[in-house]
């Protein structure tokens, strides 16, 4: 099958040139396409691609980090939000092949298929190039969230929740606030507040990222007071 010219696009942003054309149409095919085959067994080998390939990069540049502190900038890395950030920044959304129920609610924008489809695509890359070719796709595309992730240490969650515990207070409590949006692109506004009644806002696309805005704010307070 040849490339769509929206496809043909977003290779030439990924700045790879497929040898086989079939994995990158995979890898943007969504299960809402009535068809023989969709993204999700690529997505499933991406995933594992991707792991190992930011695991390696953080072990290489920070080789005195044990696994306490690998471990959670590795789980920041890897996760979907983050995958769905870096899909957006390539336009990975206007080369999806979409059903037409995922079509009508805005699916090009939504973050879960967008991060699935990234995965999908670095095992696509994967398999028609080689590991080599696999991890300096993700190496370019992540760039300086690797680096920033080493700075940041602890997911905000985990390290407002472990200041608290450490100050006697229970575990930080994460309350809807609003919602906004169509039902295809919401926005969340999230609170994080602490037993002492100190809190703060965080707003995202997603309820779990808008939580850890809020917690990654907080924090500031924190040691801004400090």
């Amino acid at each position: 099958m040849k490339l769509s010219q929206q496809m043909a696009a977003a290779a030439e942003r990924l700045g790879h040139h497929f040898k086989t054309p079939d994995l990158l149409i995979e890898a943007l095919t969504h299960s809402s396409v009535m068809g023989p085959t969709d993204n999700q067994r690529l997505e499933f080998l991406g995933d594992r691609v991707l792991g190992l390939v930011i695991a390696e990069a953080l072990l290489t540049r920070d080789p005195g980090a044990d696994e306490g502190d690998l471990a959670p900038r590795l789980n920041a890395l890897v996760r979907k939000e983050t995958c769905a950030e870096v899909a957006a920044e390539v336009d990975i959304g206007a080369a999806l092949r979409l059903g037409r129920s995922e079509m009508i609610s805005g699916g090009r924008r939504k973050m879960a298929l967008l991060g699935d489809a990234m995965e999908a695509v670095i095992a696509a890359v994967y398999l028609d190039a080689g590991f080599d070719a696999a991890r300096d796709l993700i190496l370019r595309l992540w760039g300086e969230r690797i680096t920033q992730a080493r700075a940041q240490g602890r997911d905000a969650k985990t390290a407002l929740q472990e200041w608290a515990q450490a100050r006697g207070q229970h575990p930080p409590v994460y309350a809807d606030i609003d919602r906004e949006g169509p039902d295809h692109a919401p926005v969340f506004l999230v609170e994080a507040r602490l037993d002492d009644g100190r809190s703060a806002e965080g707003r995202a696309s997603s309820k779990r990222a808008a939580q850890q805005k809020a917690a990654e704010s907080l924090l500031a307070r924190l040691e801004a007071e400090q």
